[in-house]
């Protein structure tokens, strides 16, 4: 398995921390996000590289933090250098699946969340459905169902439908950025992009898909922590103490 880690955002409401530095090497209390997220998800055993997705304006902070680790990481430029072009998150998917030829199981995730709990669970759940995943929590608020990607759900947890900030929301399941692809649904990817699945939230592809295959939603032990304004910011580095479920 592979991970790659959705990082070419320019993280706009986090400014002036990320305007000339990238959200997902803040440090939360002693450690970077990223380095939080991969030290967890090294301790599965089933990821065997780590490909960072960064646009150009910050692929250099990323390449010197990859230098100092031990885990095989690849960096790769996106080449966009303004939120106004980026390419949205399915896009760079796609970008680092035609520059590595990738083609194996795909663990994608969000390079700006913080979970309370591991991901080992998870990825065994993956492999016992045989099917592309997301994980969901209930959310009671609205609101903030707007605001995320929102699934129905059958009893044996296959997703039913889905979709990024619904205006009106048909269940209270939301679907963070954490994601394994299969590797058969790998190559679905730029059909989804040719087919119109939105392209900038990382979500509208799995809500594309679910309408191909069958996709399973594995239920959140703990807590999820969205760091998007510098409020969350601040929250998280009261709050964060790392992995409580093993």
């Amino acid at each position: 398995m592979k991970c790659l880690i959705l990082a070419a955002g320019y993280a706009t409401r986090l400014y002036p921390l990320t305007e000339n530095f990238p959200k997902p090497l803040l440090k939360v209390q002693e450690k970077t996000i990223l380095d939080w997220l991969l030290e967890d998800i090294d301790g599965s055993g089933c990821v065997d590289e780590y490909v960072v997705i960064s646009n150009h304006k910050f692929a250099k902070h990323f390449e010197d933090w990859a230098a100092q680790h031990r885990l095989k990481i690849t960096v790769l430029d996106d080449g966009t250098e303004t939120n106004e072009t980026r390419l949205g998150a399915v896009r760079d998917v796609q970008f680092a699946i035609d520059e590595l030829k990738l083609a194996d199981d795909l663990l994608v995730i969000a390079g700006d969340n913080l979970l309370d709990f591991s991901l080992k669970d998870y990825i065994s759940y993956q492999k016992e459905k045989g099917s592309t995943c997301v994980m969901r929590y209930y959310e009671p608020d609205i609101n903030k169902l707007r605001k995320t990607g929102v699934a129905e759900v059958a009893e044996d947890g296959r997703i039913l439908h889905m979709e990024e900030k619904p205006a009106e929301p048909k269940s209270h399941w939301c679907t963070p950025p954490f994601y394994i692809y299969k590797a058969a649904d790998v190559s679905l990817v730029k059909k989804g992009i040719e087919s119109g699945c939105g392209v900038d939230a990382p979500g509208s592809f799995i809500a594309w898909l679910a309408t191909q295959t069958s996709v399973y939603a594995y239920e959140m032990p703990g807590k999820r922590y969205d760091i998007g304004n510098l409020e969350s910011y601040q929250k998280v580095q009261e709050e964060y103490r790392g992995i409580q479920v093993q």
